[in-house]
């Protein structure tokens, strides 16, 4: 394990990395910013009339906020489910929260052509995603939260979850059967995920779900050490499997859910990122991997959205698409460079 000393290099670079991470997509997009131009508007020593005043206070400076927030809430959420399942192919929607948020953005968006009186509620169409895919999500953690009740096998937990998502994507594939391609296209986009289409009140509602998911998480942090090592081992050093158990599903769930619910669908970097991190510390110790993983999410997330935008283009490429893309490559590079993964 590395020494103290040397930790706290790694974070401060990380921290320097993410502030030059954080200025560089706010100044680059369809209208190029400098650097000076930029610092001075958000310091407020440049006349907020002007246009790129404007332009960052309405648009950039959220979509940045935005990309923190669901890179560093993805990437925490990927690594309690791993840790918790002790599976390094789990991620944040394993537990099938983000296939409840899917199907509650498919009703909203397709139900129309199955449920007369929907096209009323789809003429809201930001608050009622947002409402519908909030509402998935928590029924489907909700019936997870019941299951895990009853149940002590943490695999079989993560068998019924991974059911719990096929069942809803069988009712979003009926849902896309009958739906009108006008439709089915809205979803589709909707699947791409989005960073750019939040308010401040939205933003503010991610946040605050993200601070109570990291609070969640530090309560647990001596469990999550313990679960390394096995239920029975964890057991034996006095933790509460079933209260641990559940703490880190909620947090899971007020994560996944929340950031899937006002971001769309963002795949891998809950997968990839806590194995990132691994091999830049060299440790499991989730003293180090919390604030690591919420770093770490947080970089990736703006260096794909500062791609996905395409700088002095007004193209804006799915931001989905962007992080695998992106990303794999850095993941299989750091595997095939340390010859095996810290796990």
């Amino acid at each position: 394990m590395l020494k103290r000393p040397t930790y706290t290099i790694h974070f401060t670079l990380l921290v320097v990395v993410l502030l030059v991470c954080f200025i560089i997509n706010i100044c680059l997009g369809s209208v190029t910013i400098s650097f000076s131009d930029t610092v001075h508007i958000l310091f407020g020593t440049v006349s907020e009339d002007s246009s790129s005043s404007y332009i960052i206070w309405q648009y950039r400076l959220p979509k940045a906020i935005t990309a923190i927030l669901v890179g560093g809430g993805l990437s925490l959420s990927g690594l309690l489910m791993q840790t918790l399942f002790r599976n390094p192919l789990a991620g944040p929607y394993v537990l099938g929260i983000s296939s409840g948020a899917s199907l509650g953005a498919a009703i909203i968006i397709m139900g129309s052509s199955l449920f007369s009186g929907y096209s009323v509620l789809a003429t809201f169409n930001d608050i009622s995603l947002a409402i519908a895919s909030s509402i998935g999500s928590f029924l489907v953690l909700s019936l997870v939260l019941m299951v895990a009740s009853k149940i002590k096998d943490t695999m079989a937990l993560l068998i019924i979850g991974l059911m719990f998502g096929s069942i809803t994507a069988a009712v979003v594939s009926v849902l896309s059967y009958f739906s009108k391609a006008e439709k089915l296209q809205q979803y589709i986009f909707w699947s791409f995920g989005s960073l750019g289409n939040l308010s401040w009140l939205q933003i503010l509602i991610v946040a605050s779900c993200t601070v109570i998911g990291i609070l969640l998480s530090i309560m647990t942090i001596k469990p999550l050490n313990a679960f390394l090592l096995g239920e029975n081992y964890a057991k034996s050093l006095g933790v509460r499997l079933q209260k641990s158990r559940y703490l880190i599903i909620i947090a899971t769930g007020l994560l996944a859910g929340c950031i899937t619910a006002f971001a769309g669908l963002i795949a891998f970097v809950g997968l990839a990122v806590p194995h990132i991190t691994r091999q830049l510390f060299h440790t499991t110790d989730h003293k180090i991997q919390i604030p690591a993983v919420l770093c770490c999410g947080a970089i990736l997330m703006l260096i794909c959205d500062t791609i996905a935008q395409l700088p002095g283009s007004v193209s804006v490429l799915p931001i989905n698409a962007i992080t695998s893309i992106f990303g794999a490559p850095v993941v299989i590079w750091l595997l095939v460079r340390k010859r095996k993964m810290i796990f």
